[in-house]
Formats: C-alpha cells, sequence, structure tokens
C-alpha cells in the first residue's frame, strides 16, 4: 500500500480542492465499467486506492479474466468527496494494466495460432516507479514478465561487448553461477555466444528471414541453447518470428502500449441504479 499512498498523495496535495468546495457529507456511489473488450488488469491496485481513503470497494470482476464493453468491474460506497479522491488513481490502475495486459494477450494467441509455443515477454522499458505494475499485467495477460531489473539475471548486451570480448565476458559472468543470455546482432556473435557457454543467446534486431536461418544454425549446432529474439517485433510480424524461439520480447508492451477505456459514473448513494 506504500505505493498506493503514494500516488494519492501525488494527486491529491493538501486536497481535492473542487471536491472539497461543493461537498462536505454527502455520500455517493461511485461504478467502474469497462467501454470496451479487453482483459481486466489492475483491479485489485485500483481497490486499493479506494482502502487507502478508507473506503469499502466492492470488485465485480477479476484481474486476468475478459471484460465485455460495459461490464461493471467495481462498485465504491462512501463520502462523496472520498469517492472523487480515489477515482483518478483507481483509473489510471486500470487503464494502463488493463492495456498492456489486453495487447499481451492477442500477442500469445497470435503465436499460438502459428503453432508455435514461444513465450511473449516484457522488458525493462517501463515508467520509472510502475515497473511491477507493467509487469505484472504483462502476467495478467498470459505472458512472461522477464527480468524485473538488473538484479534479477545476466543479460550480456552491446555496450557490455564494447568493453569486452563474448568469451570472456561469458568466462566472467560464470563466476556468479546465474544462467547466462547475451545479445547477438549478427551470426558470427551468435554462435561465438553458443560455444562460450551462453544459456540464451537474444537475436537482436534481426529481420525475420535472417532470425530464422540464425536460430536454424543455432538448432543444429547447439540444440541446448535457448533462443530469445528482440527488437524490431511489432504485432504485425510477430508470426514470422514465433516458430523461431523460445522467447520473444517487446518493449513495446510497455513503452508504446495504448490505455484500456475504463470510466466511473457517480450517483447519490442509495438510489437505484437504471441499469
Amino acid at each position: 500500500m506504500d505505493d498506493i499512498r503514494r500516488f494519492l498523495r501525488e494527486d491529491v496535495g493538501r486536497g481535492d480542492v473542487t471536491s472539497e468546495s461543493l461537498f462536505a457529507g454527502e455520500r455517493a456511489r461511485g461504478t467502474i465499467f469497462a467501454r470496451q473488450p479487453c482483459i481486466v488488469a489492475g483491479l485489485e491496485e485500483a481497490g486499493n486506492a479506494f482502502k487507502a481513503l478508507g473506503l469499502r470497494p466492492k470488485l465485480l470482476a477479476r484481474d486476468g479474466r475478459e471484460a465485455r464493453a460495459g461490464t461493471p468491474v467495481l462498485v465504491v460506497e462512501g463520502r462523496a468527496v472520498s469517492v472523487l479522491k480515489g477515482e483518478r488513481l483507481a483509473l489510471n490502475f486500470l487503464m494502463r494494466m488493463s492495456g498492456i495486459a489486453t495487447e499481451t494477450r492477442r500477442l500469445v494467441a497470435a503465436c499460438r495460432k502459428s503453432g508455435a509455443r514461444v513465450m511473449v515477454a516484457g522488458t525493462r522499458k517501463t515508467v520509472p516507479g510502475f515497473r511491477r505494475y507493467d509487469k505484472k499485467a504483462i502476467g495478467l495477460g498470459g505472458g512472461w514478465p522477464h527480468r524485473m531489473g538488473l538484479y534479477d539475471g545476466i543479460l550480456i548486451k552491446d555496450n557490455h561487448l564494447a568493453l569486452l570480448p563474448i568469451g570472456e565476458a561469458i568466462r566472467r559472468a560464470k563466476r556468479s553461477r546465474r544462467p547466462i543470455e547475451v545479445e547477438a546482432g549478427n551470426e558470427r556473435d551468435a554462435l561465438e555466444a553458443a560455444r562460450a557457454g551462453a544459456d540464451i543467446v537474444m537475436l537482436d534486431n534481426m529481420s525475420p528471414a535472417k532470425a530464422r536461418r540464425v536460430s536454424g544454425i543455432l538448432r543444429r549446432r547447439h540444440p541446448k541453447v535457448k533462443i530469445e529474439i528482440s527488437g524490431g517485433v511489432t504485432p504485425q510480424n510477430i508470426r514470422r518470428y514465433a516458430r523461431y524461439a523460445d522467447v520473444i520480447s517487446l518493449g513495446y508492451l510497455t513503452h508504446s502500449i495504448r490505455a484500456a477505456n475504463f470510466s466511473m459514473d457517480l450517483e447519490p448513494a442509495g438510489r437505484k441504479r437504471s441499469r
């Protein structure tokens, strides 16, 4: 709840000057609706935003499940001022996280249609301070969050290799006794990484045709090495890559995602709903 309280302080500050100038003890009932078909994500966090304000929200849906347009997902009742203070934060969670989860689910389904069992993964290209929620949304959409940060996995990238040869970098990394992943932008580097003992080779910024060729060589010569494809992958071409990799990672899932559409309808508490 620490994040929730911090986010509320960011939005509310010294107080909601609009609502506090209009209302005193009036009570209201707010219902949040999905305004488009989507995979719901962020519902737990939306509920916690209201709980942090002393309210008791009721969740009407479940994270990770599909919602149709017009589906109510949360209802909350209490002092109008408190409901209005939590509205935007709750919606921000739902809109961003559901957008990520929905797109992840779409890409996973596209890969399955091609017959591939590849994992669709995120990257570290997330909003600062919001990574845990971006990554959670990917998981709710059926994807793999991948690394949470620099601390939980070795990934030797181009800037590391600007300072060390691939073989020496892998030799040093082996001292950590962690799985080692190496980014490779061409066939030579991919094969050198596999020969030196990389557990995962990331084929970076390769065309579908090039990724197919290089992955085929890796599969034949180093069948135990896992293959990840990243860079240049889009919703339009992901199926062309899907059969050649164990993992496809896309920064797009978190740095360029379109928010899902949610809104909250407010009414005086106690009024019978006409819906």
